[in-house]
């Protein structure tokens, strides 16, 4: 089953909800802003996604981005915290399987999990 950390305002987010719809694959649709991950939950998904480095999952033009005076040379721990304490932080939508995620954008980089879902 796969999970989409999702904003329906977002164009991207709703268009990679779209390619999950369209392929019938199982899913949850998790509203992040609202139902904020963990800090547990985003270790989880930085594993998941194969990033060294937490940025890579932040959207750093938010405007919270710099009010929180975080830059690219914070810490990893200092990056989370930012991001459970101001979801809307995370870059999205974010979709897993369980074991891997990928950020989509473009949308279609969801495709990879679509595939391992329909063909095991």
């Amino acid at each position: 089953m796969l999970t989409i950390y999702h904003n329906p305002r977002c164009s991207k987010s709703r268009q990679t909800l779209a390619l999950i719809t369209d392929s019938e694959c199982a899913h949850t649709i998790r509203l992040y802003l609202s139902d904020a991950p963990t800090l547990d939950e985003l270790t989880t998904l930085q594993q998941q996604l194969g990033l060294a480095n937490v940025i890579d999952m932040m959207r750093i033009n938010e405007p919270e981005f710099a009010q929180t005076q975080l830059s690219s040379t914070s810490s990893n721990n200092t990056l989370l915290a930012a991001i459970v304490a101001s979801p809307k932080l995370l870059e999205r939508p974010i979709v897993t399987n369980g074991t891997k995620a990928v950020i989509g954008r473009p949308p279609e980089n969801v495709n990879v999990l679509i595939n391992l879902e329909l063909n095991g």
